[in-house]
């Protein structure tokens, strides 16, 4: 498989908080940010890869985060994954964000999302 970039992301139970914490206390710079103003989704530098807190959790400890990985082709790799039986617990499917996702699991159940960008969506564009 072809990366193209990576990120964690993080649901956090509070997450006001986790903002807080990535933002200010370990004082990581900010990539974008993205949302509501009143609970925005933010993405942080994280070395050579992006740590995105966004969204909410009620889940247990532990099953609040997920793997993200940019791929060339979506189609391509869930046909590649469903031949090396790898079970999609999420179909390809066009997000209301503009992203192409599909959704699979590690062996200990870990959440990886695959997203393909389409060429006209706003991450395709120079931000600076």
């Amino acid at each position: 498989m072809e990366v193209l970039s990576s990120r964690i992301l993080l649901h956090p139970s509070d997450p006001a908080l986790s903002r807080r914490f990535y933002r200010d206390v370990l004082g990581l710079a900010v990539y974008r940010e993205f949302g509501p103003a009143e609970n925005p989704g933010l993405v942080f530098f994280l070395g050579q890869g992006f740590l995105e807190v966004s969204g909410r959790s009620d889940g247990p400890p532990g099953r609040t985060s997920a793997i993200w990985l940019q791929v060339r082709d979506l189609a391509a790799e869930h046909e590649r994954l469903r031949a090396a039986g790898v079970e999609v617990t999420r179909p390809p499917r066009l997000e209301p964000w503009g992203l192409i996702e599909m959704w699979i699991e590690d062996p200990d159940g870990v959440p990886i999302v695959l997203v393909e960008i389409p060429a006209d969506h706003p991450l395709r564009r120079d931000q600076r």
